[in-house]
Formats: structure tokens, sequence, C-alpha cells
């Protein structure tokens, strides 16, 4: 696992013109949680030149939407929805700039400073997106996955200074079942508020 993204992310910045709104304080450099970059799940860097530059305000939810069975490598998905997005759609890169797997683990996806792609009827522009691995119409997402939103969501929260009230999921936006009834419930019952805006609260006392 890596702790390069942020600096992976400023030099991207930096080249695009936009550093000064992605430096990470102290305070969100010590929360960042480990994630598994795009050079190690085999990945490629997209193409800056042909990126939609956006400013982040929201966090947003999605999940795959299909049952993701134990024996699938994730790696080899992200490889294969790379290689969709840019072949079939026609797009900069994968969709979502974070994907969770059913450990837990967060996989570096779209650069989060680059506007994401939807299928559905929304401008993802100043949405940074969230996926999580399964279809959550049919299961439930795991206490490790849980685990791993709160601890992604805290910390881009804090980084791109998004409300809480601003976490929310992808049918807030637009005509979809995303992010199932399942996960969403997490979202509608004030869970993940109550997470993410304790853990800011104890951050903020400790400065």
């Amino acid at each position: 696992m890596s702790r390069l993204v942020p600096l992976l992310f400023l030099a991207a910045t930096i080249l695009v013109g936009c550093a000064s709104t992605n430096v990470p304080d102290a305070r969100t450099q010590a929360n960042l949680p480990d994630i598994i970059s795009v050079a190690q799940w085999g990945g490629s860097a997209a193409d800056a030149s042909k990126a939609r530059l956006h400013t982040i305000d929201h966090i947003t939810l999605h999940h795959q939407g299909e049952a993701f069975p134990r024996d699938k490598e994730p790696a080899q998905y992200l490889r294969n929805l790379q290689t969709w997005s840019r072949g079939s759609k026609g797009w900069l890169d994968v969709p979502y700039h974070f994907i969770i797997d059913l450990d837990g683990h967060i996989y570096e996806g779209r650069d989060p400073g680059f506007a994401g792609d939807t299928n559905t009827d929304y401008d993802p522009a100043g949405h940074v997106l969230i996926e999580v691995v399964g279809n959550f119409e049919d299961v439930e997402p795991s206490a490790v996955q849980l685990a791993a939103l709160v601890d992604l969501m805290t910390y881009l929260a804090a980084k791109f200074h998004v409300p809480v009230s601003s976490i929310r999921g992808h049918r807030d936006y637009a005509k979809t079942l995303c992010p199932g009834k399942n996960l969403y419930r997490y979202l509608q019952d004030g869970y993940f508020a109550a997470a993410i805006g304790a853990r800011l609260d104890a951050d903020s006392a400790r400065k």
C-alpha cells in the first residue's frame, strides 16, 4: 500500500496550474488512509491535458451494482474497468476517484483533481466519487468496507473542506438505485454523518 497519493496529486496539480488548493496540511496528511496507487494495481495515468478540472465540494458514494465474487481479483477488475472506460466509453479514465474492495482496501482511481464520469443524468463536476464493489441492493456492506468509507470520507472532507451535509449518494443526484439500499441506509440514518463529524471534531480539538 502507498501513502504517495497526495504527493502524486500535488505534482499533477502543479502541472495543470491548481496546486494552491490541494496542498495537504498537517491534519489531513496525518489522517491519510492507506491507498493502493494506480501503479500498484497495474493501471496507467490519465492524460492530464484532456482532463476536465474541477473544485471539489461534494463527496458522492456509488456501488459497483454487480455481484463481486470473493475470488475476483480487485486489481484485474480495475484494469478491466480502465480499459473499458477509455476504449468503450471514450472517458478519460475510470469514472471513480477511489474504489473500496471487499476487504476494505482503498484503491486510487481517477485523479481527484479531474471531474469524474457517469452513465446517469447528473454532472459529477465538483464531486469526488467513491465506488464500493458489490451490489448493495442484494448484499450488506461489510464492517471493513464501512470502516474504510469512514476513514476515506473523513480524510477527503478535511482535505477539500467538504461539509458533512454534502456527503451523499449517487441516487441523490440522478435516477438510479446506486449506491444500493443497504449502503444508502448508512447515509439516510446519519451513521456516516455522525462518525465523520465526530472524527473531524476530534481532529479540530487536537489542533
